[in-house]
């Protein structure tokens, strides 16, 4: 059995298998639809955080492939409060398939994986957001029709975003720039981990506080909010931190003239990024976006799907 709780888990063979197989399902869909490859399988959505794109684009993918998905709202389960949760994963997977599940602790997620009896699927921790990295590879692979050698620059908080992208970036053979405030870096060890992913892969990694230095040259701008969800008491502290690190024209313009600029969403739109730059030519966040769908289902399948390879 195997789980999807973070990119770290996975050899670059292994994420290239997750990628193919999403290339294949959203071809086979465009196509006309895809095979009812999950015919039978139920899928657990587990949500302690509210959601559109991971709620929407695992239900609809499990519809997509056969299947059919069940969402756990907070109320019905209070994890790890009305229930312990060794206790939801050992119920929870005598019911379903599969569980995805989009909570604040990855000890929770630890936790549903040591006892659950089926897979479990990473949907968003505090820690990391896999379903999400897994995705941006996806799209930039997409448009580039490559992705070893790229550049992709991050611009903002060091967050479970930037946890994710780091080291699926270095992992595939991107370089890799970070630009953050001082007091908002990557962990240590997060850090320390991707320099020697990218020693391995021979890619370089560039960590700043200046985001013009993180863009130049970039293929790639991400950019993510600058206040996550569960961290709102600091969001007045932050919004006098991060404003030279808004992703806007001027910073783009100091990229490669082909960059383009993602964004996992939702966009604090006028914070974090600016309207012309989100809605430009040079935005991919709508793809990017559907691509949450493909990338997810590619995971699914390869989790669940009996004999899928």
């Amino acid at each position: 059995m195997q789980h999807f709780l973070a990119v770290s888990d996975f050899s670059a063979d292994e994420l290239w298998n997750f990628l193919h197989k999403a290339k294949t399902l959203k071809e086979e869909l465009k196509a006309g639809g895809n095979r009812p490859i999950l015919k039978g399988k139920i899928l657990g959505m587990v949500f302690q955080k509210p959601s559109l794109r991971t709620r929407v684009s695992f239900e609809v993918g499990m519809l997509h492939l056969g299947g059919e998905a069940i969402y756990i709202s907070p109320q019905d389960i209070g994890l790890g409060q009305r229930e312990s949760v060794p206790d939801v994963a050992r119920v929870l997977s005598s019911y379903v398939d599969g569980i995805m599940a989009r909570v604040f602790s990855h000890d929770h997620i630890l936790q549903l994986a040591e006892y659950s009896c089926v897979p479990v699927i990473n949907g968003l921790s505090d820690y990391n957001h896999p379903c999400q990295a897994l995705t941006d590879i996806f799209t930039i692979w997409e448009h580039f029709d490559r992705f070893e050698g790229l550049k992709i620059a991050y611009v903002g908080d060091g967050n479970n975003m930037a946890t994710s992208l780091i080291t699926s970036a270095v992992k595939l053979g991107a370089h890799f720039s970070i630009a953050t405030p001082e007091a908002y870096q990557l962990p240590p060890q997060i850090l320390g981990e991707a320099k020697s992913l990218a020693e391995e892969t021979e890619v370089d990694i560039l960590v700043t506080n200046d985001p013009v230095e993180a863009v130049r040259e970039a293929d790639v701008i991400y950019t993510d909010v600058w206040t996550s969800m569960g961290q709102e008491e600091e969001r007045a502290k932050r919004l006098k931190v991060f404003p030279p690190y808004q992703v806007n024209s001027d910073l783009v313009g100091k990229a490669k003239p082909e960059t383009v600029v993602l964004h996992c969403l939702p966009a604090h739109r006028g914070e974090e990024i600016v309207d012309e730059v989100a809605d430009g030519a040079q935005s991919l966040l709508f793809i990017q976006a559907e691509n949450r769908l493909h990338a997810q289902k590619g995971i699914l399948a390869l989790l669940l799907a009996d004999g899928e390879q």
